[in-house]
């Protein structure tokens, strides 16, 4: 089969569907919280009952025109909504009001990095839709409930043209996206709590072919890992169809990541199927151009731009910058405990190794720091100033990672400060030789790492409040004495 796959080419393009973090839903003033207890944040609006009407949220629209912005895209001037007629469980109107006519968003694009160099995704097309609401199996009763706690909270799906090929480039797409999407803060884009959810259409043609395989849709993928492993079965189940002389039938697939395979949900529908039509009850949205430059002049700084920054402003490896860009509170929390110390490199240590060390082992990720710049910075300024040392400084930062402690006032608490009286340490140098005869008998035989065992006893002695660097000469000191005897 390898040999086969290799005849072949996968083409891929993606429907992206974003929540937007707004307070209340696109078309009612029901509130957006996840995690409510079910069915609390609903009105007749959000139901469908009869004769309700919606009344669209502005913010819906910054936002969806921010995005647009971040990808490039044209923005229509005059953008409607329309009726996607479907009947299911979770859709109390038996149609959604989406955008197919004039989208808000059109034409645009976003740049990757892959093996063979820069590649421009390009974007069909950004629309605003409701949510509809979520279904809950219970196998013990054998039913289904349902969640309209979802149903009109809004989206804006984000669907690209064909032009990826792999699973790694639709990665590369989607991280990107992601990043600019939580840049906004109009979207915190978490696959696992259905805020981002991704839709991957798939097809395989002979190389050198420019006519489209058909294609496949792959739903159900709640992870970048799930991705990757969907577009490669699917690809292999395609290629086998093929290869058998059978034909690939449009089709929606439901991905189980558990078994690591698909099976069939429906046929592809195309906009036909949903009979779409004008909506009735809301009237076009008229966007003028001091609108969009509004929202152009408030558009952040993004990691791109950022990375390049931190390059030159601050003298940081790009490896560093990438990391502290990652996500938009990490470089924020970079910058201002910078402005406060002004030590980039000593700051950009402490971020990239204690604190995503203690974020993963917490299963936090590193878009929710716990501590203040000001928290860290004082931490940075007591170590600058010799008042703890490197390992009393870490025990602090724990503290403060997980207790929000103020360092200063901690470290005068618990007596952390360093011990600056060298006759104190000289007294403890003096102790611990004595007590380790055969250290000191090492050394004078050549072993130099004896010293640094010697030096770790005493730092012990001292509760590690000492001055490692005062204690490393002390040692070596009274060592060279007992040499020269």
């Amino acid at each position: 089969m390898e040999n086969k796959k290799t005849q072949y080419e996968t083409v891929i393009g993606l429907e992206v569907h974003i929540e937007l973090c707004t307070k209340t839903k696109i078309f009612c003033s029901c509130s957006t919280a996840f995690g409510s207890e079910v069915n609390v944040n609903t009105c007749p609006v959000c139901t469908g009952m009869p004769g309700s009407l919606p009344v669209l949220n502005k913010k819906v629209v910054d936002y969806a025109i921010a995005v647009g912005l971040a990808l490039n895209c044209n923005i229509t001037k005059v953008t409607t909504f329309d009726r996607k007629n479907y009947f299911y469980p979770d859709n109390p109107q038996g149609y959604q009001i989406s955008q197919l006519y004039h989208p808000i968003c059109t034409n645009g694009y976003v740049t990757i990095q892959t093996d063979s160099g820069e590649r421009k995704i390009g974007i069909h097309e950004l629309h605003m839709e409701e949510d509809a609401g979520k279904l809950i199996h219970d196998e013990e009763c054998n039913c289904t409930y349902i969640d309209f706690n979802r149903s009109g909270v809004p989206l804006i799906e984000i669907v690209t043209e064909p032009h990826m090929s792999s699973g790694d480039e639709v990665i590369k797409f989607l991280e990107k996206l992601r990043c600019r999407i939580q840049y906004l803060e109009v979207s915190d884009c978490k696959l696992q709590e259905g805020s981002m959810r991704v839709d991957v259409n798939v097809s395989v043609r002979k190389k050198g072919d420019i006519k489209l395989g058909t294609r496949t849709e792959m739903k159900n993928l709640n992870s970048f890992r799930a991705i990757t492993r969907a577009i490669d079965h699917e690809t292999k189940r395609q290629i086998e169809l093929i290869e058998k002389g059978d034909q690939v039938q449009q089709e929606t697939r439901r991905w189980d990541d558990g078994k690591g395979t698909s099976y069939v949900m429906r046929s592809k529908e195309d906009a036909k199927d949903y009979r779409y039509f004008p909506e009735p009850d809301l009237p076009p949205v008229v966007i003028s151009n001091d609108w969009i430059n509004a929202i152009r002049e408030n558009q952040p700084e993004f990691r791109e731009e950022k990375i390049d920054r931190y390059q030159k402003q601050y003298n940081l490896p790009e490896y560093d910058s990438r990391l502290l860009t990652e996500s938009k509170q990490m470089a924020q929390c970079f910058e201002q405990t910078t402005l406060l110390c002004n030590r980039p490199k000593e700051v950009a240590n402490w971020l990239m190794v204690e604190t995503m060390g203690l974020l993963k082992d917490r299963g936090n990720d590193s878009g929710k720091i716990p501590f203040s710049p000001k928290q860290l910075a004082d931490l940075i300024v007591m170590i600058d100033k010799n008042i703890i040392n490197r390992t009393v400084a870490k025990e602090v930062f724990e503290r403060i990672f997980y207790d929000g402690v103020e360092p200063v006032s901690y470290v005068k608490e618990h007596g952390l400060a360093m011990v600056q009286d060298d006759d104190s340490i000289r007294l403890a140098v003096e102790q611990v030789i004595k007590e380790n005869s055969q250290s000191v008998e090492d050394y004078m035989a050549g072993k130099t790492r004896a010293m640094g065992f010697l030096v770790g006893q005493t730092m012990k002695a001292m509760k590690g409040k000492a001055d490692p660097k005062k204690v490393n000469q002390l040692v070596e000191a009274y060592l060279k004495t007992l040499t020269n005897i």
